[in-house]
C-alpha cells in the first residue's frame, strides 16, 4: 500500500498529509446513509476551525488533482471504501505490484490523451492564424507578421540583441512583457528559443514582428515555468539594436 500511495504522490504532486486530511474529513461528513454526491451550488457552512481547516485541505488537494493528473472528477464511493480499509487495519484488495502497473498506465494515458488534445489546439490556432493577411510562414514553422518594418542591419546568429517583447499565449493572456516592466532585454539570439533565434536573424534593427511560435520552436513538451508542454506562443518582439559577436 506504501507503494501505490509513493507512486500516486510522484503523479499527482501531493503531499500525503493532504490526502490523509481530506479523506478523514470525507469519511466523518459522510455516513453508510447519505448520498455521496456532493452538492456545491450552494455556499459551504464553515461553522468551526476543523470545519474550515477541512474545506482548505479539500481545495488544496482538489486543485493538485485537477492541475496535475488530468483527473476531473474521483468516485467517491470508491475512495472513501479504499481510505476506511486502511482505517481499519483491512489490506488492500489489489496487490502492490499490480496497483502500481495500474497507476502507471492509467495514468499514462490520461498524459497521452492531454498531449493529443493540446496538439490538436495548437494545429487548430496556427492554422486560423496563417489564413490572416499579412502573415508568413517560414520552411520551419514559425509565423510571423510584420508590425513595423526597419530598415537597419540584420544581426546574426551569436549577436547580443536589444529587444522589447511582450509574450501571449494563444488566448491572449500575457505571460511576460518587458514592455510592462519598461526595460528593454539584452540576450545572445542563439540563447533563446528556436523561434526568437530564427526571427531575430532574420528582423532589421527597427521592426517589430508578431510570431506565432509553434511549441516544437518553442517550449515542447517539456514546457518552462509558466508556460505548459506543448504550448504554441505569441511575442510581439521589436529589436531596438544589437552588437556583433
Amino acid at each position: 500500500m506504501l507503494n501505490l500511495f509513493k507512486l500516486t504522490r510522484e503523479i499527482l504532486n501531493m503531499k500525503k498529509i493532504i490526502l490523509v486530511a481530506i479523506a478523514a474529513f470525507m469519511i466523518s461528513s459522510c455516513s453508510e446513509s447519505e448520498s455521496k454526491q456532493i452538492d456545491t451550488s450552494n455556499a459551504t457552512e464553515l461553522a468551526t476551525e476543523l470545519d474550515s481547516v477541512s474545506y482548505l485541505l479539500g481545495i488544496n488537494f482538489g486543485t493538485d488533482i485537477n492541475k496535475n493528473s488530468g483527473l476531473k472528477k474521483l468516485d467517491n464511493k470508491s475512495f472513501l471504501t479504499g481510505i476506511q480499509r486502511v482505517f481499519d487495519g483491512k489490506e488492500n484488495e489489489i496487490s502492490d505490484e499490480d496497483a502500481n502497473t495500474f497507476m502507471r498506465a492509467y495514468f499514462a494515458k490520461l498524459q497521452k490523451a492531454k498531449v493529443a488534445l493540446d496538439l490538436a489546439k495548437n494545429d487548430s490556432f496556427l492554422a486560423a492564424n496563417r489564413a490572416i493577411e499579412g502573415v508568413k510562414v517560414t520552411q520551419s514553422g514559425l509565423q510571423y507578421r510584420v508590425i513595423t518594418e526597419g530598415h537597419g542591419a540584420i544581426p546574426e546568429v551569436g549577436d547580443t540583441v536589444k529587444v522589447h517583447y511582450t509574450g501571449k499565449f494563444m488566448d491572449g493572456k500575457v505571460f511576460d512583457s518587458s514592455v510592462e516592466r519598461g526595460e528593454p532585454m539584452d540576450i545572445k539570439n542563439n540563447q533563446v528559443i528556436k523561434g526568437w533565434t530564427e526571427a531575430l536573424t532574420m528582423m532589421p534593427v527597427g521592426s517589430k514582428w508578431e510570431l506565432v511560435i509553434p511549441s516544437d520552436l518553442a517550449y515542447g513538451e517539456r514546457g518552462s515555468g509558466r508556460i505548459p508542454a506543448n504550448a504554441a506562443l505569441i511575442f510581439e518582439v521589436e529589436l531596438l539594436d544589437f552588437t556583433k559577436e
